[in-house]
């Protein structure tokens, strides 16, 4: 996915492209198309809770991680250890207080479900993915919603969400450099700023668009 957001898989009948030590396919365009063990893990509902709360803190133990999320710790550990053999996640040595200890960080990249070009091998658990994401970008808006109304009714002086709409007249290689430019922004803003940081908040953005023929 982009881990900002879409996941997903390996090649259907095609020239085998190489691959790095984790198994991306590695693509001259910079395009990582998940694997099916990329796929596979992203699909487990809790996984999916796991790497959203990596993707806020930046670092953390299983322990932790089970704290937040009200999870037995050794289930916790476990599909800490899927996800890391999917390679979506990874350790980070330099946080570990010694060697017994294993503190874990999200993969930094992005990926896609597949392209024209690098179609998905299984499309039944491509659609099964896809349904996941549409039911989480659903309970964003859904938790968002009520912080518009405090915000616009001046309830609240803070915005905490923010919701845009716009029809802008684009030609395809346009709309691909909006988009470009778009993560260009978000992946400058984590490299610039820590959650740690206590004027600073994570936010939870998904982005969707259609053109005039969807």
């Amino acid at each position: 996915m982009t881990s900002d957001g879409k996941p997903c898989d390996t090649a259907g009948p095609r020239e085998q492209e190489p691959r790095d030590s984790r198994g991306y396919d590695e693509r001259s365009d910079d395009t990582n198309v998940m694997t099916d063990a990329m796929l596979k893990a992203w699909t487990h509902p809790l996984r999916r809770r796991i790497i959203r709360v990596l993707a806020r803190r930046v670092h953390a133990r299983a322990a932790d991680l089970a704290q937040e999320l009200d999870v037995a710790p050794n289930s916790v550990s476990f599909h800490l250890r899927t996800l890391a053999d999917a390679g979506l996640i990874e350790e980070a040595p330099e946080r570990a207080r010694d060697r017994r200890d294993r503190v874990w960080t999200p993969v930094k990249g992005s990926w896609t479900v597949g392209t024209p070009e690098h179609p998905v091998a299984d499309e039944v658990l491509a659609g099964t993915l896809m349904q996941n994401m549409v039911e989480d970008h659903y309970d964003l808006v859904r938790r968002s919603s009520s912080t518009w109304m405090d915000f616009v009714a001046g309830h609240d002086s803070g915005a905490h969400s923010n919701f845009m709409h716009m029809n802008v007249p684009m030609d395809r290689d346009t709309a691909e450099e909006f988009f470009r430019t778009i993560s260009a922004m978000a992946a400058d803003a984590a490299e610039r700023f820590h959650p740690d940081d206590p004027d600073v908040h994570v936010w939870e953005i998904d982005v969707i668009a259609a053109d005039d023929t969807v």
